[in-house]
């Protein structure tokens, strides 16, 4: 990987949940580039130990469940052993679910029946969505917080575009993105007098795992939620995930951001700020 810069992290021990989809994994890597000593935290050990394999030997695959705050606390226990303390954190875990979206943008006095509306979402969903979002970055900071509490320590959430302008379809999962943001916010100032700095990256439209479907047919072609959202960015295009390291590096390094903390950057070609018009 070919860093936009580089910055001394040796002194790192990074925890990331959700290390093995697509943004987080690159983020893992970078930090590895970067000096860190990195533990790739995943429900799905086999895609986090393909990235911690790539890494090499300051890299540690955990299979946890960031949902079982047993499951954390082991992981956090095979990390101490292996590498020490962590003093870094990147709350990557969080998702949608088909169960908490809705078929239509807009509810229409003539709107079918049969499709799925806002009246048909599964409570079953809704809390998925919540939990892989909000209770998974609760718990794994509960967990991992307790490390830095001496010596300082470093937590990176993952908001999103629909914590600032909730998208048609997904309202649970846009209340979710906007409650990280609140969450970073509290944990700020909570955090501050002993050392820990928490902040969140606000990524716009990135193509992962997750939202592939939704943003291309299975031809590969554009669909009409892809030209919407490309109308509304700025620079007409998706992001790349190496676009977000960037900032990652930049919240990193507390020489460079040791006095931001509670900050929520987008990363989004300008989608956040285009009114429409």
């Amino acid at each position: 990987m070919k860093l936009p810069f580089n910055v001394d992290l040796s002194d790192k021990v990074i925890a990331l949940t959700g290390a093995g989809g697509v943004l987080i994994s690159e983020f893992a890597k970078a930090l590895a580039q970067c000096g860190a000593k990195v533990a790739l935290l995943d429900i799905n050990y086999a895609a986090a130990k393909a990235v911690a394999d790539e890494i090499g030997e300051n890299a540690l695959a955990v299979e946890t469940n960031a949902l079982d705050k047993a499951s954390i606390t082991a992981a956090k226990a095979l990390i101490n052993e292996k590498f020490g303390k962590v003093n870094f954190l990147v709350n990557g875990a969080g998702g949608n679910n088909p169960k908490a979206t809705t078929d239509n943008e807009y509810m229409t006095p003539d709107t079918a029946s049969e499709i799925k509306t806002f009246f048909d979402l599964d409570e079953a969903g809704l809390k998925f969505v919540f939990d892989i979002n909000i209770t998974s970055a609760f718990l794994v900071t509960q967990v991992f917080a307790q490390d830095m509490l001496e010596t300082g320590g470093n937590i990176i959430n993952i908001s999103s575009m629909n914590a600032y302008h909730p998208l048609t379809k997904i309202p649970a999962y846009s209340a979710a993105k906007a409650g990280i943001s609140n969450f970073t916010e509290w944990l700020a100032v909570h955090f501050a007098p002993v050392g820990i700095r928490c902040n969140a990256i606000a990524p716009g439209f990135f193509v992962g795992n997750q939202n592939r479907g939704l943003l291309f047919d299975k031809d590969g072609n554009p669909t009409p939620r892809t030209h919407k959202i490309l109308a509304a960015t700025p620079m007409n295009r998706f992001g790349e995930a190496h676009e977000l390291i960037g900032t990652l590096l930049f919240l990193a390094d507390d020489n460079a951001s040791g006095f931001i903390t509670g900050a929520v950057i987008p990363v989004d070609g300008g989608f956040n700020a285009y009114s429409g018009v």
